[in-house]
């Protein structure tokens, strides 16, 4: 047979068969992208993180260690006291932080009090890096944002309400300008902003520090502590059920405010354009420059909630410059494992909310040490940050890239297709 008869002999051969063992199946792509895609690679890196945690649990027990001294002659007590400690460790993380016997569900406010900024300094770290930059400055912005809402809460007087509203709208402000002063550092000079944040933490830290020992800013009776004065009743934050406050809602409003800016915006679509290619979107006509810098100063406002609420909710008797408490880096780690989405953001910071609630009691009742729950962030950030190792361990495949959305759509538009390509022949055939 000649090669073009070969060719239309299988050109004529039915297709049904090859799609349904082919890998690019739609059925095949759709589950290779949820095995391979991002929520369930983070939900591995947590439950990776907590079982590395476990083990160093374990390890440093001083009743696991003394049980397996005499493993050969006991193995049970051995794996009894493994069970407790690891037991132990997250009853009392869960009572501390979900759901107690004694008072029902009021740890949860504690979860819900340290998550608040959390989720403001995740949105901010998320909006940078959607722009491709790494504002690793939230503890000098959340520094500057306490100190402007701490003057407006404590030395300017203003009918309640209005106070609350201008008290964190400064701090919001002060945010903003300090992340800002990085963004136009860079968009005039090429530095690069990691080196920039990073220098700007420690003047912020060292400005605080100087200013809080001034009878401006510093509380009576501080002696030569650095110590603010406090918050009037009128800038508080006020108290919704248990340990949380008016702020939780706030952040739970920027993270909308967050998806409001990227997704139905022209500024951004600017960022999502400057993060993607800069160099195509200079092209395009966006000045990268510009967006630079308002994508850090939204960065720094986020960052400036964080510090608001910080002042005008926890710190209301006044703040020292350790008010920051590692926030701005933990905000790192919450954007990593939310995927820089506004969901994943305020998910992340709960589970991270939950952690720290949860490790005050774990420390006191197991006499588990608190660093701990450091040591599963920075394990969690370890493995969000290289998706290879976790698929060479689960064994995951590669996702396709296509996104859910994405392939509805075109599922749409290709029997929108064939219904017209129907019409269109029922047409010609009664036509004939």
């Amino acid at each position: 047979m000649s090669e073009p008869a070969r060719a239309t002999t299988s050109t004529a051969e039915p297709t049904e068969p090859t799609e349904r063992t082919s890998p690019e199946h739609p059925w095949h792509e759709f589950w290779r992208d949820v095995l391979g895609g991002g929520t369930l690679r983070s939900l591995l890196a947590i439950l990776l993180a907590l079982l590395i945690g476990s083990l160093l649990v374990v390890v440093t027990s001083e009743d696991v260690q003394e049980a397996a001294g005499y493993f050969f002659n006991r193995p049970s007590d051995t794996i009894s006291a493994v069970w407790q400690v690891i037991r132990g460790a997250y009853v009392s993380i869960w009572e501390g932080a979900i759901f107690s016997p004694a008072t029902g569900f009021m740890p949860l406010t504690q979860t819900l009090m340290w998550a608040t900024p959390l989720i403001a300094g995740g949105l901010g770290v998320a909006i940078g890096f959607r722009a491709g930059l790494f504002n690793i400055g939230g503890r000098g912005q959340m520094l500057i944002a306490a100190l402007f809402a701490g003057f407006v809460g404590a030395s300017l007087p203003l009918p309640p309400g209005l106070h609350l509203i201008v008290a964190v709208l400064a701090g919001i402000g002060g945010g903003a300008i300090y992340a800002g002063i990085a963004g136009w550092l860079k968009a005039q000079t090429g530095a690069h902003e990691v080196i920039l944040t990073i220098m700007l933490n420690w003047v912020a830290y060292y400005l605080i520090t100087y200013l809080l020992k001034t009878p401006v800013f510093q509380a009576e009776g501080a002696g030569g502590n650095p110590k603010a004065k406090p918050v009037a009743e009128s800038a508080h934050l006020p108290d919704l059920i248990g340990a949380v406050d008016l702020g939780f809602i706030l952040a739970i409003l920027a993270a909308v405010a967050f998806w409001f800016i990227m997704d139905r915006t022209t500024l951004g679509f600017r960022i999502r354009a400057v993060g993607i290619n800069p160099h195509a979107a200079r092209t395009a006509g966006i000045s990268v420059e510009r967006t630079t810098f308002c994508t850090l100063a939204i960065s720094g406002a986020f960052f400036g909630l964080a510090g608001a609420t910080q002042v005008l909710g926890r710190a209301t008797t006044g703040f020292d410059p350790n008010v920051d408490a590692g926030i701005g880096f933990d905000a790192i780690t919450v954007a990593l494992l939310g995927a820089n989405h506004p969901v994943g953001v305020v998910l992340a910071g709960l589970l991270f909310g939950m952690l720290k609630a949860g490790s005050f009691p774990m420390q006191i009742v197991e006499g588990i040490p608190i660093e701990i729950v450091s040591v599963i962030q920075g394990l969690i950030v370890l493995f969000i940050a290289a998706p290879p190792l976790i698929r060479a361990i689960f064994r995951l495949p590669v996702p396709t890239g296509v996104s859910l959305l994405d392939r509805v759509r075109a599922a749409r538009e290709s029997r929108r297709g064939n219904g017209q390509d129907h019409a269109t022949v029922s047409s010609t055939e009664g036509s004939k």
